[in-house]
């Protein structure tokens, strides 16, 4: 069979980063096609840069040339990578403008962050795509989905899904094994200690709703917010309701961690909690949740395709009344990489691949 053709609308950190994914998985060519790609620019030379040198996860494992095409003889507007031609494609505040239809492309991987709202997002069908994965949070008539999780719910009729955020598809697993497992939670409180990102400052500049967030982010620990302790009870719906949580934004490029403070349904021990952990890395989780029990810091997580890596060393109990059920655990995770691992495992899923 032929190569299933993807675009990719969006070609920032996540774009870049599914896109290295699907070459370093051996899908680029095989079973997907990526046919074009989409951003501010058509500069293909610019484009391969991007690719090639990566600030966190080093030089790109591919061989990447460009191509000028007939319809622009002036300026190179086409990836060579592997031997593989991607168009490069100039971004539309309309998503019912792209080829897609021209170009026969059957999923698009949506890494804008601006049509996360699945009626903006069905733009990308109106275009002629069949499929749309949302590499963000989504918003309205959609399905999200945690690879590893609730995957199993995805039907084929579903148009547009979310891929959530990367730090819920990092607390998603670690609570989805406290449930299977009958530890339970009553109620729980998540932080993440996250990476700065795009969306901040390098140095302080207006951010008129999130004040905080308009200081500069490679200086300074700031408080934030997240949706993603909420969004595991869309995924999950045992804990709808349950789980609440924040963000502190911290001067790191890449890389972040869980904090999941919780109140368990019945009494346990840390040292069930850790052997159900592990358990589930090596079986129905594997390859999703990790573990480790070493001595690590943020920068021996960097380039770890799995969406949560439990810390078993950091696991804390407040249990002084008599009642076993106060617990703390942390996961690290690769907010990049990892991520994007899970959108191609996603895309996988869904084309039946």
């Amino acid at each position: 069979m032929a190569p299933i053709k993807v675009g990719i609308n969006g070609f920032g950190r996540i774009g870049r980063m599914v896109f290295q994914a699907l070459c370093d998985q051996g899908l680029l060519g095989t079973v997907f096609d990526v046919a074009a790609v989409v951003d501010m620019t058509t500069d293909a030379d610019y484009f391969a840069y991007q690719m090639k040198y990566d600030s966190v996860h080093g030089k790109f494992k591919h061989t990447v040339s460009t191509e000028k095409s007939a319809a622009n003889p002036e300026e190179a507007d086409t990836l060579v990578v592997n031997g593989h031609k991607i168009l490069c494609v100039m971004a539309t505040r309309n998503p019912e403008d792209l080829p897609w239809g021209k170009l026969g492309v059957e999923y698009v991987i949506e890494s804008t962050g601006l049509f996360t709202d699945a009626d903006k997002a069905r733009g990308h069908i109106k275009a002629g795509a069949k499929k749309v994965i949302i590499s963000a949070p989504g918003k309205g008539d959609l399905k999200t989905i945690v690879m590893g999780v609730n995957h199993t719910e995805y039907q084929a009729s579903m148009d547009v899904v979310s891929n959530a955020s990367c730090t819920t598809n990092c607390l998603a697993p670690l609570v989805h094994v406290l449930l299977k497992e009958g530890v339970g939670i009553e109620k729980g409180l998540m932080t993440t200690i996250h990476a700065y990102t795009a969306t901040q400052k390098t140095v302080d500049g207006p951010s008129k709703k999130d004040w905080r967030g308009g200081r500069a982010a490679a200086i300074n620990i700031i408080p934030s917010t997240t949706g993603a302790a909420k969004a595991v009870g869309e995924v999950l719906p045992k804990v709808k309701g349950k789980l609440t949580g924040m963000a502190f934004r911290v001067p790191t490029p890449d890389v972040s961690v869980v904090d999941l403070t919780f109140l368990a349904e019945k009494d346990t021990s840390i040292q069930e909690i850790d052997k159900l952990l592990k358990a589930a890395s090596t079986t129905y989780l594997k390859g999703i949740l990790g573990v480790t029990d070493e001595e690590l810091v943020s920068t021996d997580f960097v380039h770890d395709n799995r969406s949560s890596i439990y810390d078993s060393l950091a696991t804390l109990q407040n249990n002084l009344s008599g009642e076993k059920r106060m617990f703390k655990v942390v996961s690290w995770y690769d907010n990049e990489w990892g991520y994007s691992n899970r959108v191609v495992d996603l895309l996988k899923h869904m084309s039946g691949n």
